[in-house]
């Protein structure tokens, strides 16, 4: 039987504090790993985060990690992988009957870059089906009759009630953001193409994003520093920071429930008395369609992308997976192309509507996680920047009826991923202050 987990209570250690403890001498991988796994026994009947745990292979991997040298800021750091990404030791399903059991023979790109950084696999967490729309078990940790979003469920839970320090997403809409903000985490979505992406199970080429979650931001920080040798982002200079926002309630603004109206109503007067230069900004009319368009691009490329499950399984696809086929039958190859060249417009466009060193403060869902477990909420206000393939940073930003937390975006210009993590800390501190 597994220790309590208040015994040591590891598991809700930050990964910079758990990493040095480590690297000092102070902590065993193997204990932070006990920890966790602890957590899980105690409340995975409850939350449902994961769809595959094995606790000696991981406690295994994690006296193997105690052994060696560390190599990396990360060394020791049990991690949680969204079950649409392969690993050589534990089944992958992509949350679908055809693949139940399945045992790739190679684990993804993202998976071995952590072990060779001397993380340890915890297991895998739930995703629905092949990252779309049909729900998979997970409940939302902070008020179980809710929803945790989707399609990064399990992960986005398992790092909200403490079970891991970070864990794996992937984002095509809205999948990770929306789960970050209804659970009340900080979630990552990257500059598009940031992280490698062979090895998971491929939804769109054009818009899918591994990203992650993980509690604090400077640990989302050392995270992508570690896993995709991207530059230390100095998180120095976040006190005396004057930051330059934008705030955009984007073309769907009228789909934004009262809770989120009334949070961003706030958002001129409390960052200005911080000594931010706040404006509004109204995307142009260019951007009008750039919802329908990543629509299209995710359907017509996804039915390419599953064409084998949709042909030789097709009684084991769900309601929500058929009828998204029946509508991807009706784009045409000219309807696509439209859709690529408008999301290559607005990509380009996006850079000239900023000011220097500005960047953009915009909602990370309609409002706060809904009553339920069947729908996972509405990725709506996600689309127009994965599809522009700009660097995200979700944080919590207060609490919304029921105390159920809010999520803000805050969004940078491609490849500036540093620049969306120094403001995001910034906006989270005023949010919380």
């Amino acid at each position: 039987m597994t220790a309590k987990s208040e015994d040591n209570a590891y598991n809700t250690w930050s990964i910079t504090s758990a990493a040095k403890a480590i690297a000092a001498g102070d902590l065993t991988s193997e204990a932070l790993v006990a920890s966790c796994l602890a957590r899980i026994e105690e409340r995975e009947a409850e939350v449902g985060a994961w769809i595959h745990i094995d606790a000696e292979r991981a406690l295994a991997e994690a006296r193997q990690r105690d052994a060696a040298t560390p190599g990396s800021p990360l060394h020791g750091i049990p991690f949680g992988i969204k079950d649409i990404i392969d690993t050589v030791d534990m089944p992958t399903g992509y949350g679908s009957p055809i693949y139940k059991d399945a045992q790739p023979l190679w684990d993804a790109s993202c998976v071995a870059l952590l072990r060779e950084a001397g993380c340890v696999a915890l297991g895998k967490t739930v995703t629905t089906e092949f990252a779309t729309r049909h729900a998979g078990k997970t409940c939302n940790p902070l008020d179980l009759t809710r929803t945790p979003g989707g399609s990064s469920s399990g992960s986005a839970a398992a790092v909200a009630d403490f079970m891991v320090p970070v864990a794996y997403g992937t984002q095509t809409t809205g999948s990770v953001i929306r789960p970050g903000a209804y659970c009340g985490v900080v979630a990552v979505k990257p500059t598009f193409g940031l992280i490698n992406r062979a090895g998971v199970k491929e939804l769109s080429e054009s818009m899918d994003t591994i990203g992650f979650y993980t509690r604090s931001v400077e640990d989302a920080a050392l995270f992508l520093h570690v896993l995709a040798d991207y530059p230390q982002t100095d998180f120095g200079d976040v006190e005396t920071l004057k930051p330059k926002i934008a705030i955009c309630r984007t073309t769907v603004w009228d789909q934004a429930n009262s809770e989120t109206v009334a949070l961003f109503d706030s958002l001129t007067e409390r960052f200005g008395k911080l000594g931010a230069e706040v404006r509004e900004l109204e995307l142009p009319a260019d951007f009008d369609d750039i919802a329908p368009a990543q629509a299209v691009l995710n359907d017509y490329e996804s039915l390419r992308a599953l064409a084998y499950e949709r042909i030789n399984f097709p009684d084991q696809l769900s309601e929500e997976m058929t009828s998204k086929i029946e509508r991807s039958l009706t784009h045409s190859r000219d309807k696509h192309s439209w859709a690529i060249d408008l999301m290559q417009h607005c990509k380009t466009l996006l850079p000239t509507l900023l000011a220097e060193d500005e960047v953009i403060v915009a909602p990370a869902a309609q409002g706060i996680a809904e009553v339920g477990h069947v729908y996972t909420g509405d990725p709506i206000f996600s689309q127009v920047w994965n599809a522009i393939h700009v660097p995200s940073v979700c944080v919590p930003a207060g609490t919304g009826p029921a105390g159920m937390p809010l999520g803000i975006q805050i969004i940078a210009r491609c490849r500036e991923d540093d620049r969306a993590f120094i403001h995001a800390e910034w906006v989270r501190r005023a949010l919380a202050g």
